[in-house]
């Protein structure tokens, strides 16, 4: 993990159902230590860190004796605060990106703008409903609470004939959107809006 810099975060969320605690670097290596008892959730978190070059520290303790819907919610709801919080002011950003991944035959598509208003658009349906112990469409529901938490306006589409390929693009989209988004322009000395502030 890299050293904290000055656009890091670390949040945490105690209910009855989850314990969760985030650590994020945005300006980071892609190193991510994940643990949220559900193996492929865990791996698209490390995934979409890796491709997002975001330091990531995931720990949450949830209520996966129902299912995995308020661990995966409850992840992305505290990663979107982590994200709001690191970048501040967004003085400098380049506020929008548009990434295209593929993935074999599944291909995800995310355009984002880092608005500060949040909204969230999906088109498209998964392969399978499971990838192991994930629900395929708690994906777009984790991107919703991401985008609602961290201030984004987020339309994300997705096609393919396998789940896990298609879930994997999301994630790996999501964290190359949001690095080309969040990345600092040089030219820039504000936030970039002309209301002068995001």
């Amino acid at each position: 993990m890299s050293e904290t810099g000055a656009r890091a975060a670390a949040r945490t969320r105690e209910t009855a159902e989850t314990s969760i605690e985030v650590a994020l670097d945005i300006d980071g290596d892609g190193e991510s230590r994940v643990d949220t008892g559900i193996g492929f959730f865990d791996h698209m978190l490390d995934a979409f860190a890796k491709h997002g070059l975001f330091d990531l520290t995931v720990d949450c303790d949830g209520d996966l004796e129902i299912d995995d819907h308020h661990t995966v919610e409850d992840v992305a709801i505290v990663l979107g605060e982590a994200f709001d919080e690191a970048l501040g002011e967004k003085r400098g950003i380049a506020r929008f990106a548009d990434r295209r991944v593929p993935l074999d035959e599944a291909v995800a598509s995310v355009v984002l703008d880092v608005s500060g208003r949040p909204q969230f658009s999906f088109e498209g349906e998964f392969s399978q409903e499971r990838i192991g112990g994930f629900t395929a469409g708690m994906a777009p529901h984790f991107a919703r609470s991401l985008a609602t938490n961290a201030g984004l306006t987020l339309h994300l589409d997705v096609e393919g004939e396998n789940a896990h390929h298609e879930v994997e693009a999301v994630f790996k989209s999501l964290g190359r959107a949001l690095d080309d988004a969040t990345r600092i322009d040089e030219r820039r000395s504000e936030a970039p809006s002309t209301k002068g502030e995001l």
